[in-house]
């Protein structure tokens, strides 16, 4: 005998809640946009009266044409190679503070999920000693990347002040707890039979990781690794604009000296970088996955 169907009255709203929501939130984002638009002054005519029209020329007017004179590309030559070791040399610290905090802060590795099941079952004690730095870890990387590279390398200019090493340090710590933050998601989100089937033979946990995890995470890692690399190489240039050295440096000082024929030279030459660094990104991303 059939069960009576359930009246349409005692069916769930879900259908009537999920139509309220586009509604809801097309509110809450116009709303946030006029507060926005009022409290961040936004003037786009300012831009088109008198004085900016004049500065705007002047600016324009100035950087053509560009200085290609050899004394000047050859002045340019440590500031370019600068560049290119600053964002390496960040990504390099980057990666050496964010994959152990990886490590620590992966819920699969740390506390969470079949392969501690059985080892915390029923031990209060273990499974806080489990979780304690599991968390110590997640807070560490928030706290990394919740301040921009810019603040950082503030901080470390007053430390060891100006030149390429406090821009190095500021790009390694805040990438350190991005990549920290993704690593952590890959791992988590891998496919856990490997894993499963290594510690059913009797696998450590640092075998689990090294032949079960990693060499299903190893093309993503990779890929934001790479990512990230493109955005250190820009963001070592605006470190530049803080005494931290390379092509930003001098962008600032040509920019003091109203010397806009040079500014255009130098955003050339970052933007020939940039186009470069993608590049073999790209082809390095390839060649891997």
């Amino acid at each position: 005998m059939p069960y009576p169907k359930p009246s349409e009255a005692a069916l769930p709203s879900s259908d009537h809640s999920r139509s309220l929501f586009p509604i809801l939130f097309g509110i809450c984002f116009a709303a946030a946009f006029v507060g926005s638009w009022q409290l961040a002054q936004i003037q786009p005519g300012l831009l088109f009266e008198a004085e900016g029209r004049r500065n705007m020329a002047r600016f324009i007017t100035g950087m053509f044409p560009p200085d290609l004179s050899l004394n000047f590309l050859r002045f340019l030559v440590v500031p370019f190679f600068e560049t290119i070791q600053i964002s390496v040399m960040g990504t390099v610290l980057a990666i050496a503070i964010g994959f152990p905090l990886s490590l620590l802060g992966t819920a699969s590795l740390a506390h969470a999920g079949i392969l501690n099941d059985l080892e915390i079952a029923g031990s209060p004690g273990r499974r806080l000693a489990r979780t304690l730095p599991y968390v110590l870890a997640r807070t560490v990387m928030s706290a990394f990347r919740c301040i921009p590279e810019f603040v950082w390398a503030f901080m470390f200019v007053r430390a060891v002040g100006l030149g390429p090493f406090p821009g190095v340090l500021a790009i390694g710590v805040s990438y350190g707890g991005m990549l920290g933050k993704v690593y952590s998601e890959i791992l988590e989100n891998l496919e856990t039979q490997p894993s499963e089937a290594l510690q059913a033979t009797g696998a450590s946990r640092w075998k689990i990781l090294i032949y079960g995890m990693l060499p299903q995470a190893l093309p993503q890692l990779v890929s934001y690794t790479l990512y990230r690399w493109e955005c250190a190489v820009r963001a070592s240039a605006i470190l530049g604009f803080i005494g931290a050295g390379g092509l930003g440096q001098q962008i600032e000082l040509s920019m003091r000296m109203f010397n806009f024929h040079e500014v255009v030279t130098l955003i050339l030459i970052l933007f020939l970088l940039v186009a470069a660094v993608d590049f073999l990104s790209a082809r390095a991303r390839k060649a891997i996955v």
